[in-house]
């Protein structure tokens, strides 16, 4: 592993003094803090070891790919790797913090100052911002399990004793914060699709091959059919037809010659796709794409034409033939295979489409625990012994003292493992009459008033942070977003938390 080297300080061009506006104030006084509490924390070491390891493997193929051997890296070049490291890190928290799109992000940190110096960019002459193309790639090469690591070192950070009388905490807060309680819930993460109607899935699968299609016409590539844009059109004819015949007398026979003339329009389209697929496969050397641009449209089209007849059978089941298809066996997206069917039974959303999140908090707000499922979830009440364990093995043996939940975990088997852990039990119950005992409990009726901050905490963490909806496709590419939303809220928790003051040191010293 290199060893961090000292990093030359540049000077840096003034920020404009900027009064009058409180919000700014704020919002400066918060970016000042968090990357206070980078280097306190030395997140900004683990990622700049993390970054120069990667670099290392890098160097190391290449010059086996010459015959030569690696020496290692020269002073201006790890200088150069451990400043990118701390930009990027920066970039990603700053974006989240903003809830801004990768587009609308690049063109603010090119106009704000402020931005530009917490991201490290504020230097005297030209200043280099990233392309939003960068900025996704740095995001998407960080693993989920290195940002993990990240928000331990900052919680472990967090809980650090304070000394006053020396003017010491890990990340200079007033007051350490307190692990012994811990609430937890479960969420859905939707997924950045329509609700999924099986016409609309036909109609999605024809827009994306014709601009398949047109895309390698484009580049002089052709086959013998009509104008792809002629078969968009006629789709989203037959589309608007299915929505109208749901209002008329006979609205079932309606629906189903509609479906029965979009099925034959598809195996055309099928058609059309595969030769076009084909033809890119075998003669893309011959147009200006280069070999991943091509890769990159087969796989696009190759997605829809593997799933295109499963579509076409869903929707024969259940407009034609009138049957229920197996949420299992349901597709729900074209392009997000991971989606699922959550039933949560609350007034503004029975069903949800997407994947379990759950998240678990300490008494502050931190985030200190949390899992987004790949594969439908079981109950509730089995989730929650596997964020104790996880909790259990991330933070070196740590347990809390109380767990607060709703009465979706409570179970007999949640009730043993919390006693077999000498973990007091503060679950809502299930049991009307068992509620009404508890309620004479001073402690029950305080950890249960906590947790209903914990569903606060769960919207700020969705709508500010996470973005609404998640826009991350894939289930790798939502587990990242989510980590790096996780780690930006944490920070902006504790930016917002009480400091030391030198001031405070003074008096005690007077006293």
């Amino acid at each position: 592993m290199t060893d961090i080297i000292p990093l030359q300080l540049e000077i840096s061009q003034p920020i404009p003094l900027v009064v009058g506006n409180l919000d700014y104030i704020n919002f400066k006084n918060i970016l000042d803090r968090i990357n206070e509490i980078l280097v306190l924390s030395e997140i900004d070491i683990r990622m700049m070891k993390y970054e120069l390891d990667e670099a290392e493997k890098e160097f190391k193929k290449q010059y086996q790919k010459m015959n030569k051997e690696f020496k290692g890296f020269s002073y201006k070049q790890q200088s150069r790797i451990q400043l990118n490291a701390k930009r990027k890190i920066r970039y990603a928290i700053s974006r989240k913090l903003t809830g801004e799109s990768y587009r609308d992000f690049c063109i603010h940190l090119s106009e704000s100052h402020l931005l530009q110096k917490f991201c490290l960019l504020d230097t005297l002459g030209i200043i280099k911002v990233p392309s939003k193309s960068s900025l996704d790639r740095f995001e998407k090469e960080m693993p989920e399990d290195i940002i993990r690591e990240y928000v331990t070192m900052l919680v472990e950070a967090a809980k650090s004793p304070v000394d006053i009388e020396n003017y010491k905490q890990k990340i200079m807060l007033a007051k350490e914060i307190n692990t012994s309680d811990y609430y937890f819930d479960a969420t859905c993460v939707k997924a950045n699709i329509h609700y999924p109607v099986d016409w609309v899935l036909l109609r999605d699968a024809t827009r994306t091959l014709m601009k398949a299609i047109i895309l390698i016409r484009k580049y002089g590539l052709k086959n013998r059919m009509e104008e792809p844009k002629k078969f968009i059109k006629r789709i989203n004819n037959l589309s608007i037809q299915m929505t109208h015949a749901q209002n008329k007398k006979d609205s079932k026979k309606k629906r189903k010659q509609i479906l029965r003339i979009m099925k034959e329009l598809l195996k055309k389209i099928r058609v059309h796709g595969k030769k076009y697929k084909n033809l890119l496969e075998s003669s893309w050397q011959e147009t200006e794409l280069t070999k991943n641009q091509a890769m990159r449209i087969i796989e696009r089209m190759d997605n829809i034409l593997n799933q295109l007849p499963e579509a076409i059978k869903q929707a024969h089941e259940r407009i034609i033939g009138g049957r229920q298809v197996k949420n299992e066996d349901k597709i729900l997206s074209l392009y997000d295979s991971k989606v699922h069917v959550i039933v949560r039974g609350k007034p503004e959303a029975k069903v949800e489409f997407g994947n379990t999140l759950v998240i678990g908090e300490i008494k502050e707000g931190l985030i200190i625990d949390w899992k987004l499922y790949e594969d439908t979830a079981s109950g509730d009440n089995k989730l929650l012994p596997e964020s104790l364990d996880r909790l259990e093995k991330e933070y070196n043996g740590y347990q809390p003292e109380n767990v607060a939940t709703d009465r979706g975990c409570d179970s007999a088997a949640n009730k043993k493992y919390l006693e077999s852990k000498g973990i007091k039990n503060y679950m809502c119950p299930r049991s009307p009459k068992e509620l009404d005992e508890r309620c004479l409990e001073k402690d029950f009726l305080y950890h249960q008033k906590r947790r209903g901050q914990t569903e606060a905490r769960i919207g700020i963490f969705k709508n500010n942070f996470l973005g609404k909806p998640l826009r991350s496709k894939g289930f790798k590419y939502k587990n990242q977003s989510i980590a790096w939303a996780i780690l930006t809220h944490n920070l902006w928790v504790l930016a917002r938390l009480s400091k030391i003051k030198v001031k405070e040191k003074q008096d005690k010293k007077t006293a």
